[in-house]
C-alpha cells in the first residue's frame, strides 16, 4: 500500500545506523585495530559493520573484515580532510534526520519500548550516540561530494575520448530495448468513486451502531498488510502517510471515527488508536473504486474504431494519439511513450508495465495491439485502457557511443570520479599518521598505503 510508500527506505535507514549504535556484543574485549590522524577504529565498530552485513543476507567472504576495515580507513581520511576545509554542519538538519530516524525505529520495532529493549538503552542516550554518528556521517558525505565536484563531469568530447581509449569489455550490456506509442483511456471515476464512498459510510454507520471496526477491517479492507490486524496501522510518524490520511486521522480522539477521507491509494474511514506528538497509531478500512465491465467495454470498443481507422489509413496514430489520448505527455509527443526521469525514448523489459510488455512482445515494427487493459505511470495502481504500436526494437548490445550517449556518459563520469577518489586517498596516507593493528597486517587491501 502507497501508505508506507518509504518503509523500504526506512528499513535500509535503520539497519545501517543500528550498526553503529548497538552495544559491541562479540564476546572479546574491546580495542582500537586502526588510527588514520587522530581518529581511532575500534574493533566493536567493525564487528557491528560485519553483523549488519550478515542481517541483510550479505555472505560472509574470508576477507569481508579486511575490505570493511579499509572503507572505514578511507571514511576517516575524509573526516579528517573535511575538518581542515572547514566543511560545516547543519545542526538543525543533523537534529531533524536524527529524530526522523528515531521515528522510523519506533515505526520499525513497533514502541519506545520497544527500541529501547532492543538497543539496551534508553531513546535519549541511543539519541546522543546517533547525533555523533551523523554528524560524521553527514561531513564524510561532504567531502566525497567535494572531491567529485571538484572532478567535474566530462563534456561530451571528453566522453568520446574515454569511449575510444576504453576497454569495450567492460562497459554495461544493454538490454532489448523497445520504443513505443500509446493512445490511453480512462474510465469514468465517478459512479466507481461514488460507490467506494458509499460502502465506507455504510461501514461508518455499522461501527457508530455498535458493530467492531476490527472486524470489518479484516473482512473488507483493501489494504492486506493492515486487514489482517484488523486495520491497525501501528505507531508511525505522520509524515509515513498521504497529507489527507495524516491529517485526517491527527484531527480525531482516541476512539473517534473519521468521515471519508480520499487519498490517491482509493478512499479510508479511519478510528485513532493512540497519538503521541507527530505520531499515531490508527485502524482503517480501505475501499478502492471498482469500475464495472460496462466501462471497459466502452473504451474497448473506441481503441478498437481507432485502430480501425488507423489500419485503413483514414487516421494516423499520431493524429489519434493527440485528439483521444488521456495521457498528455505521450499524447503530445505523437504517442511517443517518454521516460519521466530521462527523457529517453526506449525502454527495457523491466520498466515497463507487464500488461504493456505482454501486448508488444509478439508484435512486429509497425503493428498495434489489441485493446488492453494496463496502469497508469502514477506510482497508484489506477486503471487505464490503451492500445499500443511497436515503433522499433533495439536489440541486446554492448553500449555504444551512438546508440547510449546516455550510458556511456554514466560510465564515464564514475571512472571519473573514481579517480579522483583515488587520487584523494594517496595523498592523505602520504600526508597523515596511519597505524593498522597486526590482527589485519595481512590483509589484502585494493589501496596500497594503509600498512606503512
Amino acid at each position: 500500500m502507497k501508505i508506507f510508500r518509504r518503509l523500504l527506505a526506512i528499513l535500509a535507514i535503520f539497519s545501517g545506523i543500528s550498526a553503529y549504535a548497538q552495544t559491541y556484543s562479540g564476546g572479546l574485549v574491546d580495542k582500537t585495530i586502526a588510527v588514520v590522524g587522530n581518529e581511532a577504529i575500534m574493533l566493536s565498530q567493525l564487528e557491528n559493520e560485519v553483523q549488519m552485513m550478515l542481517a541483510q543476507g550479505v555472505i560472509s567472504k574470508q576477507n569481508v573484515r579486511c575490505e570493511i576495515l579499509e572503507n572505514l580507513l578511507t571514511q576517516k581520511l575524509m573526516l579528517i580532510q573535511a575538518r581542515v576545509d572547514s566543511l560545516k554542519v547543519a545542526e538543525d538538519n543533523v537534529e531533524l534526520e536524527l529524530q526522523d530516524r528515531v521515528n522510523n525505529a519506533i515505526a520499525t520495532l513497533g514502541g519506545e519500548k520497544e527500541v529501547e529493549e532492543y538497543f539496551g538503552k534508553p531513546v535519549h542516550k541511543l539519541k546522543a550516540d546517533w547525533r555523533d554518528v551523523l554528524k560524521e556521517s553527514t561531513l564524510t558525505q561532504q567531502m566525497q561530494q567535494k572531491i567529485v565536484g571538484d572532478a567535474g563531469t566530462l563534456t561530451p568530447s571528453q566522453v568520446e575520448r574515454f569511449y575510444r581509449r576504453v576497454d569495450k569489455d567492460s562497459l554495461p550490456i544493454v538490454s532489448t530495448q523497445y520504443k513505443i506509442s500509446q493512445i490511453v483511456l480512462y474510465p469514468s471515476k465517478k459512479e466507481a468513486n461514488l460507490a467506494a464512498r458509499e460502502r465506507l459510510l455504510e461501514f461508518r454507520d455499522r461501527i457508530l451502531n455498535g458493530e467492531r471496526f476490527s472486524t470489518l477491517a479484516r473482512i473488507y479492507s483493501q489494504d492486506p498488510g493492515s486487514a489482517q490486524r484488523g486495520g491497525e496501522l501501528r505507531m508511525a510518524p505522520k509524515s509515513l502517510y498521504w497529507p489527507a490520511f495524516s491529517d485526517a486521522a491527527m484531527s480525531l480522539k482516541p476512539g473517534q471515527i473519521s468521515q471519508v477521507v480520499e487519498t490517491p491509494d482509493g478512499f479510508h474511514i479511519i478510528q485513532m488508536i493512540e497519538r503521541n506528538g507527530d505520531m499515531f497509531n490508527a485502524r482503517h478500512i480501505l475501499i478502492k473504486p471498482e469500475f464495472p465491465a460496462t466501462e471497459r467495454e466502452k473504451a474497448f470498443k473506441t481503441l478498437d474504431s481507432l485502430k480501425t481507422l488507423i489500419l485503413a489509413d483514414s487516421l494516423t496514430f499520431e493524429r489519434a494519439a493527440f485528439a483521444y489520448s488521456y495521457e498528455l505527455k505521450s499524447a503530445m509527443n505523437k504517442g511517443v511513450m517518454i521516460d519521466e526521469n530521462t527523457g529517453a525514448s526506449f525502454f527495457e523489459k523491466d520498466q515497463l508495465k507487464p500488461a504493456d510488455y505482454n501486448a508488444i512482445k509478439n508484435l512486429k515494427p509497425g503493428e498495434i495491439s489489441q485493446p488492453i487493459e494496463s496502469l497508469d505511470n502514477e506510482g497508484r495502481g489506477n486503471l487505464i485502457y490503451k492500445i499500443l504500436r511497436l515503433e522499433s526494437i533495439l536489440d541486446s548490445h554492448v553500449a555504444n557511443i551512438n546508440d547510449d550517449f546516455m550510458v556511456i556518459q554514466e560510465v564515464a563520469n564514475q571512472d571519473n570520479a573514481q579517480k579522483a577518489i583515488d587520487k584523494f586517498i594517496e595523498e592523505k596516507q602520504a600526508e597523515n599518521f596511519i597505524f593498522v593493528d597486526d590482527l589485519f597486517k595481512g590483509c589484502k587491501f585494493k589501496k596500497k598505503g594503509w600498512i606503512k
